[in-house]
């Protein structure tokens, strides 16, 4: 199975939470009126593009009818599609390898997939000839390097460790260090997800890119946040956190296979100013792909012919 059809397989529950509810309120509705709107904003919030997102696009659609672009309530969902598309459209800048190494630190709170996704990312660039390096800069969770030195052997890339307990910032230290010595392309480094207030991550993030910044002033070259899509808006409120207390560059999407709240997608481009730059749609090591928006809204709008196909 190719990446786009996981991507469709794993939108399906999205797409009978969102698409397919929308075409069966075309099919019970005979015109554009305030009902078939209110049912429309039930079924976008549902879908948790986000409440500010989805009175956005009811307006959108309430004005489109009254210009008559919309004509009849069959026209809704191409409409949406096209609304939705211009939405995420981005500058498509992904993730450029520059300098030596380019770092890549990753945040997010402890359960999203982050330490996972480090080993993703970091065979991704390894199947490029990219020489990749990761950091277990996550030192308080019981046995998050071990579960790192494990990804580092299936991405058959080193992982500088400390022991359990130890100073974040002296592991970033360390593989800084070791990834100019040894002439990395890319460092990948972890961070703790258990920080309970905003001051303690505050205080531990910056004391990490105060170090990095030390030894490369033009780094961190991407901080990407990684967030669990299964988890709704619940996201966005946590996104908000991080972008309080670190200077964000992108979002990865972890776990977009199996949920009905891919609409999040949408509410995070919409509501926080930021890309989606990576998504995840299974366990795989190669279930893991830069987000192109267009095929997003294909699979996202996709039919039952076209799942078919």
């Amino acid at each position: 199975m190719g990446f786009f059809e996981k991507l469709k397989s794993g939108l399906s529950k999205t797409r009978q939470n969102f698409t397919a509810r929308i075409t069966e309120l075309v099919g019970m509705s005979a015109k554009v009126d305030e009902d078939f709107l209110e049912e429309l904003e039930m079924i976008l919030l549902t879908a948790d593009v986000g409440v500010k997102t989805t009175e956005k696009l009811i307006e959108d659609v309430r004005q489109a009818a009254k210009k008559r672009e919309i004509k009849g309530t069959e026209d809704v969902l191409p409409f949406l599609k096209k609304q939705i598309a211009a939405m995420l459209k981005d500058d498509g800048v992904r993730t450029r390898i520059g300098a030596h190494p380019t770092v890549i630190l990753i945040v997010g709170v402890n359960g999203v997939g982050k330490t996972t996704t480090i080993g993703k990312l970091s065979n991704y660039f390894r199947l490029f000839n990219y020489k990749v390096m990761m950091a277990a800069g996550d030192t308080f969770r019981a046995a998050a390097s071990a579960q790192l030195k494990i990804w580092g052997e299936r991405a058959q890339c080193d992982v500088i460790a400390h022991e359990e307990g130890a100073d974040p910032a002296a592991v970033v230290f360390d593989a800084l260090k070791a990834a100019k010595a040894r002439n990395v392309d890319v460092l990948c480094i972890d961070t703790a997800g258990r920080l309970h207030n905003k001051v303690n991550l505050m205080n531990e993030l910056g004391k990490i890119d105060r170090i990095i910044k030390r030894e490369i002033p033009e780094a961190p070259h991407e901080v990407f946040l990684v967030l669990d899509a299964t988890t709704g808006q619940n996201a966005i409120t946590q996104a908000k956190v991080f972008t309080e207390t670190t200077k964000v560059t992108g979002v990865v999407l972890t776990k977009l296979d199996g949920t009905a709240k891919g609409g999040v997608v949408v509410a995070i481009r919409e509501e926080l100013g930021l890309p989606v730059k990576w998504i995840g749609v299974g366990e795989g090591i190669m279930d893991f792909r830069p987000f192109e928006p267009e095929k997003f809204v294909d699979a996202l709008f996709a039919t039952e012919e076209t799942d078919a196909e």
